[in-house]
């Protein structure tokens, strides 16, 4: 999925505000102990980055 597609999924989800937030400041175990945004920057694969949003805060699978 493209950055542009995830971006919209977390807005989706959390609001684009809170979705900022997330990004930015909450530490991920599932991705190596980094935010979304420095798995991004690392080149991490969005799919994953979504699906360890998803675990981490119990998205419901119908809108993962």
């Amino acid at each position: 999925m493209r950055i542009t597609e995830f971006r919209r999924r977390m807005a989706d989800e959390f609001g684009r505000l809170r979705a900022q937030t997330i990004a930015k400041d909450y530490v991920l175990g599932a991705l190596g102990g980094r935010t979304v945004d420095e798995a991004l920057e690392a080149g991490v694969d969005t799919r994953d980055i979504w699906q360890a949003v998803c675990d981490a805060f119990e998205v419901p699978t119908a809108r993962r």
